[in-house]
């Protein structure tokens, strides 16, 4: 019993009814070819992928920090040794202004 809600009238619908559509003049092969046979995949790894693979783990046993320069500025820095160049850090923080501003939209 169909129900009219708003003039659309409420039907079942079925989907899927197991046949294949093809795309233009694909044939029944076409399709046979791209199917998946069950327990036989299989994958093929290039040359360049795999140095990459080596790569990234090289990159991934890397320290992200440098410990020697850490050691030596903390060493200096509890001797009283250590010197804030100030030139420096205004240089680098009105380069790093300048690199904000220019990805901020116009206004």
């Amino acid at each position: 019993m169909p129900h009219n809600i708003n003039g659309f009238e409420s039907r079942p619908v079925q989907v899927g009814n197991g046949s294949v559509q093809r795309k233009g003049n694909e044939s029944a092969t076409d399709a046979t070819a791209r199917t998946k046979v069950p327990g036989v995949d299989a994958v093929h790894i290039t040359g360049s992928a795999k140095q990459l693979a080596a790569l990234e783990q090289t990159l991934k046993e890397q320290s992200v920090v440098d410990e020697a320069r850490v050691a030596a500025l903390r060493s200096a820095i509890e001797g009283g040794t250590y010197q804030v160049d100030a030139s420096r850090v205004a240089d680098k923080l009105l380069r790093m202004e300048d690199q904000l501003y220019s990805v901020l939209p116009k206004q």
